[in-house]
């Protein structure tokens, strides 16, 4: 064991490997904030239109315009949606190394077909590929990084991520601004959409110097390059106490779930089973958690904030320094999250941006129905204080949340079903948001401010905390819940619970520990649906 151990050390260790991984999994989420905020400006810039007529919608053209022009932003979530839904037969069987990778690799080719589109079609095409390979991303990603960060660090980490969704963003705005000038040429679009190419090449081949999930590993036999990932990401000694209860607690979770043997069913289906695990109840919360995200309407401003300046009465130039300006405001405002996620926890960032998000849709919803210049200049600034609220309290928050919340055996089917509702409600939004504005106008703000509303008590009531927990520690919570027939958001903020690999927790588990092998001693109520 010990020469098996030491040939699997990864050849990067401590704060070098925590960094390595916070870079390379900050670059899939720039990338994935970059493809999000490119098409903003583009859809207005003259080459643009030249090359796609279809996406003209000035109110004179043909009335299907705006929703063509919507449909082609939109179409990007509907790939995104194919590729996070891929990761229910391909995550597990991939890893999540190798998942990343091939998700990088097809937004490569999907962004070389996008900028070399001359037609209508080829653009859609062009989306759902690329599209694709970041619904691959985005549904393994932040699984990828949570299975690798430390429970004290793991909110900051991932909030990080979400803050580089934010710097793409902004960086994407910027390259718009910049090649706008080139009036004459089609650079104006094709550039800003090539660009996105440098963030996959950096994010591919850094993966490939990365070790694996030692929670993939350990599920899939591979016990001894568990244990050295481990040993390197917390830069102690494998037979380290902190390295070995970590180690259980994951092996004692598998034991849990597959009855100490092979797994009596498939991660997939194992989603729809209760019991002790609560696997449904759990993956019910990650797909809610991503679906609020989208239903906020955040994305009436990413994908919009050029037009949405522009019917404010700014200019073409000015509508674009705005936006870029917004971008840059989103993503200071993103920064703040980092630094007190782990302090004051998820429940109370997600109310603070839920109540926030709530009471600037309806400002805005007043001055749209008021409509003169003073109106639209405290408007243009709402639109900052949304992305404010936004940024603190749920930006990063869907990426983080859904990974902790499930269980190992199901982590990779269940963040693609939560992924998958962030993409079906992001279509959505996009795609409605266009015609909304051409029929209903400012009260398109007050269906936003409804749906924000009730995010609140949804998730007062039925979100437990998570902040301070390891991945492991959050069956063991679930399995009070269900052995007391309690709900696990009371629980959630016990401060005596058991740490995860702990005898105590074994037996709450319903896991015996005989000669260091784990076995379910109660799979039968694991069962009960």
């Amino acid at each position: 064991m010990d020469e098996e151990v030491e040939a699997a050390m990864p050849s990067l260790r401590g704060r070098r490997l925590t960094a390595a991984l916070a870079f390379v999994a900050g670059t899939g989420f720039t990338l994935f904030g970059y493809d999000q905020g490119v098409m903003s400006a583009l859809l207005s810039a003259n080459q643009f239109e030249k090359v796609f007529p279809q996406t003209v919608a000035n109110g004179v053209d043909d009335a299907n315009h705006a929703t063509l022009q919507s449909f082609v932003v939109a179409i990007y979530e509907i790939g995104c949606l194919i590729g996070a839904l891929s990761n229910l037969w391909i995550g597990d069987k991939l890893g999540r190394r190798k998942t990343i990778f091939l998700g990088g690799a097809i937004m490569i080719v999907g962004a070389i077909l996008q900028a070399s589109s001359f037609g209508y079609a080829q653009f859609v095409v062009a989306r759902i590929v690329t599209g694709f390979g970041n619904g691959l991303n985005t549904s393994t990603v932040p699984s990828y990084h949570a299975e690798c960060s430390p429970a004290a660090k793991r909110g900051s980490f991932i909030m990080i991520e979400g803050s580089l969704i934010t710097f793409g963003i902004m960086i994407s705005y910027v390259s718009d601004s910049a090649f706008y000038w080139a009036k004459g040429s089609s650079a104006q679009w094709r550039v800003p959409i090539a660009l996105q190419i440098l963030l996959a090449i950096v994010m591919v081949g850094g993966i490939a110097f990365l070790p694996e999930s030692p929670r993939w590993l350990a599920k899939h036999g591979h016990n001894a390059e568990a244990l050295a990932v481990i040993s390197a990401l917390e830069d102690k000694p494998y037979t380290s106490e902190s390295v070995q209860q970590t180690f259980h607690g994951i092996r004692e979770t598998i034991a849990v779930e597959t009855g100490g043997g092979k797994p009596l069913r498939s991660s997939l289906r194992e989603v729809f089973t209760n019991g002790r695990s609560q696997n449904f109840h759990r993956t019910c919360l990650g797909v809610v958690n991503q679906c609020f995200q989208q239903i906020s309407g955040i994305n009436i401003i990413t994908y919009y904030a050029t037009l949405l300046f522009e019917r404010l009465g700014l200019g073409d130039v000015d509508s674009r320094i705005i936006a870029a300006a917004n971008g840059t405001e989103y993503f200071f405002a993103s920064l703040i999250a980092i630094f007190i996620i782990d302090r004051v926890g998820r429940r109370p960032l997600m109310l603070f941006g839920a109540i926030g998000q709530t009471i600037t849709m309806v400002l805005l919803a007043i001055l749209g129905s008021i409509d003169n210049s003073a109106t639209q200049i405290v408007s243009a600034v709402l639109l900052f204080v949304f992305n404010s609220f936004f940024a603190v309290g749920w930006l990063g928050m869907t990426w983080l949340y859904p990974a902790e919340i499930v269980g190992l055996q199901i982590r990779a089917p269940a963040n693609a079903f939560s992924t998958a509702s962030n993409w079906i409600f992001n279509f959505m939004v996009v795609m409605v948001t266009g015609p909304a504005f051409n029929n209903i106008s400012w009260r398109t703000y007050i269906v936003f401010a409804s749906l924000n509303a009730f995010i609140v008590p949804v998730v007062y009531f039925f979100f437990p905390e998570t902040a301070g927990r390891s991945l492991e520690d959050m069956d063991v919570i679930f399995a009070i819940a269900y052995n007391e027939g309690v709900s696990p958001v009371g629980v959630s903020f016990r401060k005596d619970l058991p740490p995860a690999g702990s005898p105590e927790a074994d037996a709450i588990l319903g896991v015996d520990t005989r000669g260091g092998e784990q076995v379910s001693e109660t799979r039968e109520e694991k069962e009960k649906e």
